[in-house]
């Protein structure tokens, strides 16, 4: 196990795309960092520069106490996790995990060993004489996983490992993940875009944009205190609301109004949001926290229209348009009557509510 170290990398392809830029981040001994975000921002550019499958243009990569720039994938004593698995078809399971460890001419009771090893944590004992078109996708990944694990590296790198599984045996797979965390505790670093499995697996998560950092932190913390709309935007399911408002000076203090909505900004808002009279403001409120009624005390009330109901078994979603602007509710009582086209008064608590500036899209504090 090892520390790893990012200092300002950058990596530019010719002078036509720069597509990680000024990349800082230290991933502590034994952590689980997933790198998440759309398609094109970098984070699998990012986990190959770790690997060495890049070259870094700018910037420092250390991995324990080596400087590893110049040095090729096999001297970083990592292990990775590719998308297709990356298996040799014409190898048995056996001869497939043994490989690395043959080629590095480890005595063949050493290989034996670490593969027996593997196979009792990832339980795939009946699969050693099988070849990998013999598998199913959830096998060939477990097979992808022993190969790292009978290496002891230092670093265990994972791009986008569950992407071609289906939805079932990708939630599954992530259990498995979690175990294996716990028997087999590695500096780990992860690549996905789908934030379900950034959430459920990170110690900490780093949001990537174009090549940037948006925000770092753990789980909860960036879902609770999004630094940027596009993080709030970007992490939950649903994804949170945006509302456009302009904030007004009214008699009895600062007020968010647009067409349809006017309601008294919580004084716990107002000081922050003094500089933006008559400016414009985005609101961002998560589906979960809008309730229907007027929500108690400290709540922000207004009304809006049903425009669209997704019934989900345990829950039901509302699409609702206040002002015109459309937004979502979720987590309505699936037994609730509401029907298309009526109007309901909702609520939204103030310490749920995050303020953005529509020009730096930056959380206004």
């Amino acid at each position: 196990m090892a520390e790893v170290v990012l200092t300002n990398v950058n990596k530019h392809y010719g002078g036509i795309h720069h597509a990680v830029k000024d990349f800082n981040l230290t991933i502590a001994d034994n952590e689980f960092v997933v790198l998440v975000g759309p398609s094109g921002c970098g984070k699998s550019t990012t986990l190959r520069m770790i690997a060495g499958l890049e070259e870094i243009s700018s910037g420092t990569i250390r991995i324990g106490d080596r400087v590893v720039n110049d040095l090729p994938p096999r001297d970083r004593d990592i292990a990775m996790v590719f998308q297709n698995y990356a298996l040799y078809q014409h190898m048995t399971v056996y001869d497939n995990l043994a490989f690395g460890l043959r080629n590095r001419k480890e005595p063949e009771s050493k290989v034996k060993e670490e593969i027996d090893r593997a196979v009792g944590i990832l339980g795939i004992e009946e699969l050693l004489t099988r070849k990998p078109k013999q598998l199913s996708g959830g096998q060939q990944q477990r097979v992808a996983l022993g190969r790292c694990i009978v290496r002891n590296p230092q670093v265990f790198l994972f791009d986008e490992p569950l992407s071609n599984l289906d939805a079932k045996l990708r939630a599954q797979m992530r259990i498995e993940l979690k175990k294996l965390r716990e028997r087999v505790p590695t500096t780990s670093v992860f690549v996905t875009h789908d934030q379900v499995e950034a959430m459920t697996l990170g110690d900490r998560v780093v949001i990537m944009k174009d090549g940037l950092v948006e925000q770092i932190g753990t789980p909860l913390a960036v879902y609770n205190n999004p630094e940027t709309k596009f993080v709030g935007g970007f992490i939950g399911a649903p994804p949170m609301n945006f509302i456009d408002l302009t904030i007004k000076k009214e008699g009895d203090g600062l007020h968010a109004v647009s067409t349809g909505i006017n309601f008294r900004i919580p004084d716990q808002h107002s000081a922050k949001l003094e500089p933006y009279e008559n400016k414009d403001v985005n609101l961002g409120i998560r589906p979960e926290h809008i309730a229907l009624g007027n929500g108690g005390g400290n709540a922000c009330a207004f009304d809006a229209g049903v425009e669209v109901i997704e019934q989900l078994g345990a829950q039901m979603l509302l699409d609702i348009a206040a002002g015109g602007q459309s937004m979502i509710v979720a987590g309505i009582d699936p037994n609730f009557g509401a029907k298309v086209g009526e109007s309901l008064h909702f609520s939204m608590p103030a310490d749920r509510m995050h303020f953005f500036d529509p020009a730096t899209e930056h959380v206004i504090s």
